[in-house]
């Protein structure tokens, strides 16, 4: 989240970082005004950003969805399929 000192990044417990507890919190408005998405796995020492995958997963969801959140729509648009 931007702010006027700059972003913030948002801690997740770590039994909450699954791919689909992330897909259904975005959905949900858990996170507001989401920028990037990146995956950590401190174990095998690697790390990468997922955006683009995560909004390519929401589009797909979007139709079961009545409402979906301007956060999440601006995300979308701010990460068009590559």
């Amino acid at each position: 989240m931007a702010s006027a000192l700059g972003r913030a990044w948002r801690e997740t417990d770590e039994d909450a970082t699954d791919r689909e507890t992330l897909i259904l919190n975005l959905l949900s408005g858990e996170y507001k005004n989401p920028v990037g998405i990146v995956a950590f796995n401190s174990a095998e020492g690697w790390c990468r950003d997922v955006t683009v995958d995560i909004a390519n997963e929401l589009r797909r969801r979007c139709a079961e969805y009545d409402e979906i959140s301007e956060s999440v729509l601006a995300f979308l648009e701010a990460n068009q399929r590559r």
